[in-house]
């Protein structure tokens, strides 16, 4: 079994997570998106975030719109919609348990018998 391939799995579902997070700050462009995703070593290529955007625009979370540019054609700019938020809000707080979870578990120490 490869190390890699246990890593690449906890990334990919924390993934979605990531990306709300990203998007609640305000419009953001999908380029941006991955940069900052790549810079935080989440290993995200364009082939993984646009279909995934998708997948959260289809189910309500996000909306987008198209802005012109000025050096090139008009952008999709992604933000949360309501229902969006309340998601984003409820994986903040799994969030927050998972953390304290493993932080339960990597510190425990096994008793004396």
């Amino acid at each position: 079994m490869k190390v890699e391939n246990t890593q690449v799995q906890m990334r990919k579902g924390i993934l979605e997570f990531c990306i709300l997070e990203i998007i609640s700050r305000g419009e953001v462009y999908a380029s941006d998106m991955l940069d900052e995703l790549t810079a935080a070593k989440m290993i995200v290529v364009e082939g993984t975030l646009y279909p995934l955007l998708t997948r959260l625009k289809n189910a309500g979370l996000l909306d987008y719109s198209w802005v012109e540019s000025t050096a090139g054609p008009p952008r999709k700019y992604y933000t949360l919609t309501e229902t969006g938020k309340d998601f984003l809000e409820q994986l903040r707080q799994t969030w927050l348990e998972v953390e304290a979870s493993i932080e339960f578990i990597t510190k425990h120490k096994k008793q004396a018998s």
